[in-house]
């Protein structure tokens, strides 16, 4: 399959990439990429990193890294990019795709009248908010306009970011908050391609966490569960028709026109 958002030689970095819809993106992604296309796992789990790797193409040059990115600093990102670059110039590469999907649910059982503790905001807000915004902005650096690399940028997102449910308020303000940040992004660099995705609702850990813990999930109880698989496959699909525009919000169950 040619799927020309992924052609030639690329740079990808996905965090979150240890299981889940990260994990399957690596998967998905691999066989399409160029060989000699370099690819940047991040996540905490070091030995889940290297499950994911393990199943990707051999020509492929693969990197991962376990770090925490709810406490990383701009340094630290850095760092760890410029570490898996060492040996090669981003002049090389003829696209850069990152793939912004590390996230957490929050605290679903409380309601928002019950989240007053400023600290656990930040610290939420820090993994899920910040840290992308900081990698994106470095990504943005270090493939300049010099390096001449087509950019995509895939922020994997939710429902729950444009429709409000109860006892999701930290979930659901930090996916709308990324969300609006990514379409500002898309307004300010029309040379990106910039996809919010929703995936749906994907049989992952997360979503057993909301089915056990939310306060109310008959949202969930009439709806389909998807797998990872069926979900890249689809964005796999909105990559290659791109009827979309930059920054726009594409969900699993949107029509291909």
């Amino acid at each position: 399959m040619s799927i020309p958002a992924l052609s030639g030689k690329v740079f990808l970095l996905i965090t979150g990439a240890s299981r889940g819809i990260g994990k399957q993106i690596a998967i998905s992604f691999g066989p399409l990429l160029q060989r000699g296309s370099h690819v940047l796992l991040l996540a905490t789990n070091l030995s889940a990193l290297k499950e994911t790797a393990a199943q990707l193409p051999s020509n492929l040059i693969i990197d991962y890294t376990s770090i925490d990115l709810g406490v990383a600093t701009k340094d630290d990102l850095k760092k760890v990019i410029l570490s898996s670059l060492k040996e090669t110039n981003p002049k090389e590469f003829d696209r850069v795709i990152i793939v912004h999907n590390v996230g957490t649910s929050g605290d679903i059982s409380k309601w928002t009248n019950d989240m007053t503790d400023i600290n656990i905001w930040r610290k939420y807000y820090d993994l899920n908010m910040f840290i992308p915004i900081v990698l994106n902005g470095l990504l943005m650096e270090i493939f300049n306009e010099q390096t001449n690399t087509k950019k995509l940028v895939i922020n994997i997102t939710s429902l729950l970011g444009i429709q409000p449910r109860e006892s999701a308020g930290y979930y659901c303000t930090v996916k709308a908050a990324k969300e609006m940040f990514f379409k500002v992004f898309a307004l300010e660099n029309p040379e990106v391609d910039v996809l919010n995705y929703s995936p749906g609702p994907v049989d992952t850990d997360m979503l057993q966490t909301f089915l056990k813990e939310m306060s109310n999930n008959e949202f969930i109880k009439n709806t389909t569960i998807l797998t990872t698989e069926q979900t890249i496959t689809r964005l796999i699909e909105v990559l290659k028709n791109h009827k979309y525009k930059s920054g726009d919000h594409v969900d699993y169950f949107d029509k291909l026109e």
